[in-house]
Parts: C-alpha cells; structure tokens; sequence
C-alpha cells in the first residue's frame, strides 16, 4: 500500500472491482476478449476498469468538493440587492428650493478622509432631489469605483441629510456617468489642492 493508497484504494478494492466487472461481462455476455489494452482509464493493469462517478464506488474517499467549487454560482443571474430602496416621489421644485441650501450645509461637512476637502466642493454631488413630502434623494458620486471610503461616505451623506428636522427621511444613490474628473471640482477645492 503506497503513501497515495487513498485516493485509488486499496488492493482488496481493485479485487471488488475484477470481481464487480466479471459479474457485469458475465451478465451481458461479452467475454475477457472485449477488455482493451492498458490505456488512458483503464486502471493501468490490461483491464478496462470503468471509473465509477463521485459518491459511487469502492474507489470513494471521505472528500467531498466544496460548495464553492460548484460552477452554478458562475452562471446565474447576480442577487438582487436587499439594500432599502429609495422611496422618493416625484420632484417638488418648491421644496427643493427650501432645502436644498440646508442640505448643502450638512454636506460639506462630509469629508473624503484622503483629501482634506468636503465633497461637495469635490464635485462629488451630482443632483440633490426633494419630493413633496420632504423625502430626500442625493446623487452622487465617488472619485473612483476603487473608493476605499465607497460604503463611509454615501453612509454618512444619507444620515447626515437625514438628520434634519425638514426632512423625512433620505436616500444616496451612486453614480458613475459622468464619470468623476477633477475638472468637477470648485476653485476652493482646486486652491486648496495645489491645482493652481
């Protein structure tokens, strides 16, 4: 018996599987003269060993494949987010007209932990939606898909934003068109940056 004995098994196997084979020849009628020569899947020995599918057989070993080898994962449809779902209504422009220079206010005291600017002056903020119930929705967006403040700073915008007595409640969607550039940026963030 080799060091790799368990993953072919052992010689009491391969005699289960002769006899195993024998019976099945002996049952279709076909003879010792159908076996084939040694050659790939035949057990090496001259015999035509058939090998038996995983979970079946005298060769099975107490491994079992784990669940993330199953390839099934690669071929369905992604998972629907369980995230909440903005629930805004349609834009009410006197109320975003009331609010909107508030929520700017809360805004700016967000901060990209890399860059000692607010976003707001980053040009990170896209578009600040109110509905007529005061629900909030801002679009925004990241410097880069590779944020590494990506769930911080949409975080604390929405809680932020939330925080005001005006408003009902408030949501942050991510947007990646147009894509984030520093020509987005105010002259005061431009200046304090060095791009001047």
């Amino acid at each position: 018996m080799g060091i790799f004995s368990f993953l072919t098994g052992s010689k009491t196997d391969d005699r289960a599987m002769d006899q195993e084979r024998d019976a099945r020849s002996t049952e279709s009628g076909a003879g010792a003269a159908d076996a084939t020569p040694d050659g790939p899947g035949t057990g090496g020995e001259g015999r035509d060993l058939p090998i038996p599918p995983l979970g079946q057989g005298p060769l099975d070993t107490p491994f079992s494949p784990p669940e993330a080898w199953n390839i099934d994962a690669l071929t369905q449809p992604p998972p629907v987010q369980s995230g909440e779902q903005a629930r805004i209504g349609p834009p009410d422009a006197g109320q975003t007209a009331a609010l909107q220079a508030k929520i700017i206010e809360v805004i700016k005291t967000v901060y990209d932990p890399e860059i000692p600017v607010d976003i707001y002056e980053l040009g990170l903020i896209y578009d600040i939606v109110v509905d007529a119930d005061r629900n909030v929705l801002v679009k925004m967006t990241l410097t880069s898909p590779a944020c590494p403040s990506a769930q911080q700073i949409p975080s604390e915008v929405r809680y932020k934003v939330k925080a005001l007595p005006e408003v009902t409640d408030a949501w942050v969607q991510i947007e990646w068109e147009p894509p984030w550039s520093k020509d987005r940026m105010s002259e005061a963030a431009k200046l304090t940056l060095g791009f001047f």
